[in-house]
Formats: C-alpha cells, structure tokens, sequence
C-alpha cells in the first residue's frame, strides 16, 4: 500500500529520519556522483515539512518542503530506483504542493526534468546552472488565485 506524509522534522521517528537520508544519499551522493553535505543544517528548521512516501513499509521517495520566509522552496526530490516509472513523483510532488499555501514555490530543477516540472505549474524564472556539475534551472510556480 501506498501512503504519503508531511510531517515537520521532530515528527520524524529515528527509522523514518535514517531512511530518508539513506535514500537521499543512495541517490544524489552514489547514483548521481555528487559528493557533497547532503545534511545542511535545514532539516530541522521549524517551518520545514518532509514530504515522505512509503510503500508498505519502505521510503521509497521523498522531497523536502523550506519555509524561506516569501517563498516556498521545494527540494531534494528523489525517488528509490525500484519506485520510477509508476507516477510516484506526482505523488510527492502533489503532497508537497498541498504544503505551500499563498506564496510562490520555487525549485532547482535538474534541467531534463523541466518539462515535468512545467506539467505541474512551474515556470522557468532564470538561467540554466551547473550544481556539482548537473544542469538546473531555477523554476517558479505561483499561488492559485
């Protein structure tokens, strides 16, 4: 069974908080080699939300919602490789939307995933850049209304 939550950080349990960073370091560390300090002190921020998606009872995706005062900034959005391909990313993606009422909400997109950023509201808003050598491109979605 699927399940998704988004929970403030001191609402993770131990297991939930390892796995997550397991998962986060599996993939941006390892699979994406991109040796850089994942753990950046924003985790535990008090308007922080961990968008966790299980199914049964493993993470299998994540992304991590930022209160940056006038904005939103939705991050560290990744998937366990067994998960792709189902419209799982919808999933976390719609979760943490649901979080990030009445401002903008803005993303460093990987730039091949633009076009799927775009197919939920986001909006090119800058150059392409280079993080640890991976093409992004910053990207904007404003409030409905």
């Amino acid at each position: 069974m699927i399940t998704v939550t988004a929970l403030p950080f001191g609402a993770l349990d131990a297991a939930t908080s390892y796995a997550v960073w397991k998962l986060r370091q599996d993939v941006f560390v390892v699979e994406q080699q991109c040796p850089y300090g994942d753990l950046d002190g924003r985790d535990p921020e008090d308007g922080t939300r961990h968008v966790v998606l299980r199914e049964d009872d493993l993470v299998i995706g994540y992304a991590r919602v930022l209160d940056d005062a006038t904005v939103w900034r939705i991050g560290r959005v990744v998937l366990a490789p067994a998960a792709r391909g189902r419209g799982l990313a919808d999933v976390v993606m719609d979760t943490a939307l649901q979080v990030c009422p009445d401002r903008d909400v803005v993303i460093d997109a990987q730039t091949p995933l633009a076009d799927w950023y775009t197919g939920l509201g986001f909006t090119v808003d800058g150059e392409e850049f280079l993080d640890d050598g991976i093409p992004h491109l910053p990207m904007r979605r404003r409030p409905a209304g």
